[in-house]
């Protein structure tokens, strides 16, 4: 992959010794944390007593899979993380680490964690969680995000993915329920982030990433941040449908639906900077949104579970 100019690749390759917070840097973190989260519920819900110990182990291989696709990521991109301003302070681009050293990370993580969590738990886990860490890394990051609008829409399936590694690790299986909680990612994915692409619009266009706003337009944008967001509010009552979960997580699942419908109506209606402050919140909503509307799922199942509450 050429890159933008040869003090790019300068860095690259005679970047300084990177320290133990580069490396932990690659992992990205923030988006390890919210992986994490919604594979421990995928974990934790799924109809099975969860053994402490196997409950650890998978969830970490969980996590250090994460990893490895945010490292991917970082080596396959680091000519473009040094043009955005939000990534420009990265490893590779802020010349602390040889972008190679990444590769060689990512692909240590990624074969440790599939094997430890075929051997921990079973087989169907560990090849989903393979084929997670391909579909974000070669799927998404090498093939769809230079090449398409909708990137994000097909890519946003390997965010979708956790719940459903996490419920395999302790079933075995991929039931409805966990399609449920895979579908409710897969469609908060567009809106999330076509709001930070609507108040980054630039960063995107220097970078040369045909995100939804550069390619289509603002207005085509927020049309279809408004179905997705309508769309999401229905799918999220899905695992009611199933009888997974009862009202303890239909109130919520409401209450956060309408919001995020609200915020979306408000985004289409606003131009200019109006408009770029709402995306921001609307971004921000959407971060607060999955994470209490999964927060939600784990306290119904575990009323239901434990006090026989419906």
């Amino acid at each position: 992959m050429a890159y933008i100019d040869d003090s790019h690749d300068m860095i690259s390759t005679h970047a300084r010794e990177a320290r133990v917070e580069d490396y932990l840097a690659l992992l990205k973190p923030r988006v390890m944390s919210l992986v994490v989260f919604t594979a421990l519920v995928g974990m934790i819900v799924a109809p099975v007593a969860v053994h402490p110990f196997v409950g650890v182990v998978a969830i970490c291989c969980i996590a250090i899979g994460a990893g490895a696709s945010g490292a991917l990521n970082m080596w396959y991109e680091a000519d473009i993380d040094a043009i955005m301003s939000r990534t420009a302070n990265r490893p590779i681009p802020g010349g602390r680490m040889v972008r190679d050293d990444a590769l060689v990370f990512g692909v240590i993580l990624a074969a440790f964690s599939v094997g430890l969590l075929g051997l921990a738990t079973n087989w169907v886990a560990a090849g989903l969680l393979a084929f997670t860490i391909f579909f974000y890394a070669v799927v998404y990051t090498i093939w769809l995000k230079r090449a398409t609008p909708q990137n994000i829409v097909i890519g946003g399936a390997a965010g979708a993915f956790p719940p459903m590694v996490g419920w395999a690790a302790m079933t075995g299986q991929v039931s409805l329920d966990a399609v449920a909680l895979f579908l409710i990612i897969f469609l908060w994915t567009p809106p999330h982030f076509w709001a930070l692409a609507l108040y980054k619009k630039s960063d995107y266009a220097a970078a040369g990433i045909p995100m939804m706003p550069n390619v289509a337009g603002e207005r085509s944008t927020q049309n279809q941040i408004m179905v997705y967001s309508v769309l999401l509010t229905l799918v999220a009552f899905t695992p009611v449908l199933t009888g997974l979960v009862g009202w303890f997580y239909a109130v919520p699942a409401t209450i956060l639906g309408v919001g995020f419908s609200a915020l979306a109506l408000r985004l289409r209606m606003a131009e200019g900077a109006e408009m770029r402050r709402r995306a921001r919140t609307l971004f921000v909503y959407s971060l607060y949104y999955l994470f209490i509307l999964f927060l939600a799922l784990l306290a119904d199942v575990g009323i239901i579970r434990w006090f026989g509450a419906v």
